[in-house]
C-alpha cells in the first residue's frame, strides 16, 4: 500500500482538493486498494473544519466524489505512516520539515514537482480562484500518478 498525504496551510482548500481528486483518480483507474490517502494541516486555523466550500463546489463542477475529511494537524507520526507528504507552496514545505524532522525529508516534496514546471500552487483562500487551484491540483495529480506508474511503484 502506497501512503499520499497531501498538506497545506489549513486542511480545507488545497490538501483537501488534492486528496478527492487524487483518490478519485487512483478509483478510475481501478488502483483504490493500493492507496492510503488523506490530507493534513500545517497550522491550526481550521481544526476541525470540512473543506471550504470553494473546494466543495469546485469538486462537485468537476463530478469529483469530495472525500469525507475534517481539517487536522499534521503530526510527526505522519512522517511514519505515508510514502509521500506532498506540500502545496514552500511556506508548508518549511513547516512540514520543523514537524517531521530531518528524518522524513526524503518523503517531502511539492505536488507540482512531479510536473515539467515545479511551482507552488496558490491558495485560493486569498485569491478566491479555485479553478486555478484546481487546474494545478490536478495537473500535479495526473503527472505524480505518472511518475508512480513510471518507477513501477504500483
Amino acid at each position: 500500500m502506497i501512503g499520499v498525504l497531501f498538506v497545506c496551510h489549513g486542511n480545507i482548500c488545497r490538501s483537501t482538493m488534492a486528496e478527492s481528486v487524487f483518490s478519485d483518480m487512483v478509483r478510475r483507474r481501478g488502483l483504490a486498494e493500493r492507496f492510503h490517502i488523506s490530507s493534513a494541516a500545517t497550522h491550526s486555523d481550521e481544526l476541525g473544519s470540512p473543506p471550504h466550500y470553494g473546494t466543495c463546489r469546485k469538486l462537485q463542477e468537476q463530478n469529483i466524489p469530495i472525500v469525507q475529511h475534517r481539517a487536522r494537524l499534521l503530526t510527526r507520526a505522519d512522517g511514519e505512516l505515508y510514502d509521500f507528504i506532498i506540500g502545496m507552496d514552500e511556506e508548508n514545505l518549511r513547516h512540514m520539515r520543523r514537524i517531521l524532522g530531518a528524518a522524513y525529508e526524503a518523503k517531502i516534496s511539492l505536488l507540482l514537482d512531479y510536473t515539467s514546471h515545479s511551482r507552488a500552487i496558490a491558495d485560493p483562500w486569498y485569491t478566491g480562484n479555485f479553478d486555478a487551484t484546481y487546474n494545478d491540483v490536478n495537473e500535479g495529480c495526473e503527472a505524480f500518478l505518472a511518475w508512480i506508474e513510471q518507477e513501477n511503484r504500483l
